[in-house]
C-alpha cells in the first residue's frame, strides 16, 4: 500500500507540479494527521462538507469515503485539473473553481444541502490568508454550519484557542469567541509537509454557537473597539480607544472607564469579552 509521501510525490511528478509559494502551498504527507483531521471533524454520511483549498486532494480522498456530499473550493488552475482527474468517478463530489473569499456560501449551502442533515467545513488554509478566511466563515453567519475544522500556523492557533483575557489572546481571540467555541485538535510538525515550511502548525476545531456569546447593540462598533484595543498591545485601553477614533478625548474615556469600574491604565488584552460588550453598549448610547 502506497503511503501518503509516495502518493504525493507520484502525483506531483505525474502532473509536473511544484508548490506555488505565492499561494502558500505546502502539501501534507502525514497519514496520521490526515486521519485525525477527518476523525475530529466527526463527518458522517448525512453531512455536506465544504472543503477549502483541497490542493492535490489528500484530505478530499478521506472525506469522500465518509461524507454524504463534498464541495471542494479550489483557486489554483493546476490543482483543479488534478482534482477533476482523481475524483471524476465519485458521485458525491463537486468541484468549484473559485476564490473562497468571493463565494456566496449561504447560496452554495442552500443549493447543495439537499438531504444532508449537517454542514461542516474543513480546510488546510494558506497561512497568509488564514484570518480573512476564518472571519468570513464566521461573519457570514452560516446558521446551517455546525463546525469548522482548519489547519493553521501554530501561533495563530494559539491565539484563536486562547480564552479572552489570557496572555496569548489577541483581537482574533475575541472575534472567534463571539461566534464559536475553539478547541485544539493536534500539533502538526513542519516536517509533515513538502516542501517543509518555516513554521509548525496546529489543527483546530470551531464549534459554531447557536447564539453569539455576548449581546451587543452594534456589532460593527464592538469589533472596532476590540481591534483598536490590540493595534498597539503595550498601549492602554484608553489610548487605544482614542487613537482608534472611538472616543473624542481622554476625559470622555476616563468617565466611561469609571462608570464600568475599570482602571485608567487597564489594557485591552486583560478584558473579558463581556467587558468589551459593556463598553460597546455604553458608547452606543
Amino acid at each position: 500500500m502506497q503511503n501518503l509521501l509516495e502518493e504525493t510525490k507520484y502525483i506531483m511528478k505525474k502532473y509536473g507540479i511544484t508548490a506555488n509559494k505565492d499561494l502558500g502551498q505546502n502539501f501534507l504527507i502525514d497519514d496520521n494527521i490526515v486521519n485525525q483531521i477527518v476523525e475530529s471533524s466527526d463527518i458522517t454520511n448525512q453531512d455536506l462538507v465544504i472543503e477549502i483549498g483541497p490542493g492535490l486532494g489528500t484530505l478530499t480522498k478521506k472525506i469522500l469515503d465518509v461524507a454524504g456530499y463534498v464541495v471542494a473550493v479550489e483557486l489554483d488552475d493546476r490543482m483543479v485539473n488534478i482534482l477533476k482527474d482523481r475524483f471524476s468517478l465519485y458521485t458525491n463530489f463537486e468541484l468549484l473553481h473559485d476564490d473562497i473569499l468571493k463565494v456566496d456560501l449561504k447560496k452554495l449551502i442552500d443549493e447543495k444541502k439537499g438531504q444532508n442533515t449537517n454542514v461542516k467545513i474543513v480546510a488546510n488554509l494558506p497561512y497568509y490568508i488564514t484570518t480573512p478566511i476564518i472571519m468570513k466563515l464566521l461573519e457570514d453567519k452560516l446558521d446551517k454550519v455546525e463546525s469548522i475544522t482548519v489547519m493553521v500556523q501554530k501561533e495563530v492557533a494559539d491565539r484563536i484557542t486562547a480564552c479572552p483575557g489570557e496572555k496569548l489572546s489577541g483581537a482574533i481571540t475575541y472575534s472567534v469567541y463571539y461566534y464559536a467555541k475553539a478547541d485544539e485538535i493536534c500539533f502538526v510538525s513542519k516536517d509533515c509537509f513538502i516542501p517543509v515550511p518555516k513554521v509548525d502548525s496546529k489543527v483546530i476545531s470551531l464549534s459554531i454557537r447557536k447564539d453569539v456569546s455576548v449581546k451587543v447593540k452594534n456589532e460593527e462598533l464592538f469589533f472596532k473597539i476590540i481591534k483598536a484595543s490590540f493595534m498597539q498591545r503595550r498601549k492602554t485601553l484608553l489610548n487605544g480607544l482614542l487613537n482608534g477614533g472611538i472616543i473624542k478625548n481622554k476625559e470622555e474615556g476616563k468617565k466611561l472607564l469609571e462608570e464600568l469600574q475599570l482602571s485608567e491604565n487597564v489594557r485591552g488584552e486583560s478584558l473579558k469579552i463581556e467587558q468589551f460588550a459593556q463598553i460597546a453598549n455604553k458608547l452606543c448610547k
